[in-house]
């Protein structure tokens, strides 16, 4: 029952790397709260599986750039959905509001806070993105998921709080195959993230293709663009690789299953999945991305010894080196294996929900 349950609004962006973290915290507090989603028209997709869940949605965009006519069209969605926001808080009523980063997000806790509604906002790259730099002045508390993130100003660190990245429980209770990597052939899975990644379907066959006449041969499991599906499915038919292509998945997790090595972005929900999962990755960071945070994402995990970096400029001449390279020395799969063993985000949640206790408690 809903009755006398405090109403949360968890706002968020439609991309992946928005909504996953979104995904998971509303799991875990919807026993205790009545939650409230709002996001935008990319982020309906993510939430099929939810069907008692009532989404809220709230399109604005970007207001940055160097296009005149976007910048002014941008202002006028913004402002829109600003209006928007105001409305639906003051019928919800929540008394939290979770901002999880992207422009949707900006809009709805600008409204929360010109209502005096508390705010809290999450973020989970190693950059603070613009939404929430705009935001943090305005919040009770940031949420981060490693330390020293860049772009929060020192009169705005005593508002960090390090909970670690938001993964689905779903994530945690994933049973992996007993390690397999001396066996003759490995299992690549290859994901671009929410958005699927179109160069990775058009440029891996190829490297495939070249490990496998040097006698190296891989079971697939790739991520793709629908109009790819053709071409990749003859290439691979033609080897007689074992294989599976998809599109978008809601539930990843039956590759991740499967999976010996990643080839992937370096989105942090992405990445997080992986290191949780102990599942060593080759991570290939989008280069316009905002802030260049998928490099800065994918050189921290590398320093920490969880990934193998491979900036996409390079992808093309170093990927079969390095795919040939692991194949032959699987000692090195195991080593990320091992160092990752030590890291885990099983209690970002409770972590999280605790300091939220606190804030509607008037604590914070």
């Amino acid at each position: 029952m809903q009755i006398n349950k405090k109403t949360i609004v968890i706002a968020t962006g439609g991309t992946g790397g928005h909504i996953f973290p979104s995904v998971s915290l509303y799991e875990f507090l919807n026993s205790e709260y009545k939650i409230e989603i709002i996001t935008d028209q990319r982020g309906l997709k993510y939430f099929q599986n939810e069907k008692s869940l009532k989404i809220n949605i709230i399109n604005s965009d970007r207001v940055l750039g160097k296009n005149i006519f976007k910048i002014f069209t941008g202002l006028i969605k913004t402002l829109f959905s600003i209006i928007k926001s105001f409305r639906l808080l003051i019928r919800l009523k929540p008394k939290l509001v979770v901002g999880m980063g992207g422009y949707s997000s900006f809009a709805v806790c600008l409204s929360a806070y010109a209502l005096k509604i508390p705010i809290i906002i999450y973020e989970n790259n190693r950059v603070i993105g613009k939404a929430n730099r705009f935001l943090l002045p305005l919040s009770r508390k940031i949420l981060v998921s490693t330390e020293d993130v860049e772009g929060i100003r020192n009169r705005y660190k005593h508002k960090v709080f390090q909970s670690g990245y938001l993964l689905r429980n779903k994530i945690f209770n994933i049973k992996k195959k007993k390690t397999q990597l001396y066996n003759n052939e490995l299992s690549i899975l290859i994901m671009g993230g929410s958005q699927s990644a179109k160069i990775f379907g058009e440029y891996l066959p190829s490297v495939i293709r070249k490990c496998y006449d040097s006698g190296t041969k891989f079971n697939i499991y790739q991520q793709c663009l629908d109009f790819q599906k053709n071409n990749i499915n003859r290439i691979y038919s033609e080897l007689n690789l074992k294989f599976t292509l998809f599109t978008f998945e809601n539930d990843i997790s039956k590759y991740y299953e499967k999976t010996d090595i990643a080839i992937t972005r370096s989105g942090a929900s992405s990445i997080a999945e992986l290191i949780n999962l102990n599942i060593p990755s080759i991570a290939i960071p989008l280069p316009s991305s905002t802030d260049n945070h998928q490099l800065k994402n994918a050189k921290y995990f590398e320093n920490k010894g969880y990934c193998f970096l491979l900036e996409q400029r390079y992808m093309f001449e170093k990927l079969f080196d390095i795919l040939k390279d692991l194949n032959k020395d699987r000692n090195k799969l195991i080593l990320l294996k091992e160092k990752m063993k030590k890291h885990s985000d099983q209690e970002a949640i409770s972590k999280t929900n605790q300091l939220i206790k606190k804030v509607l408690n008037g604590q914070i």
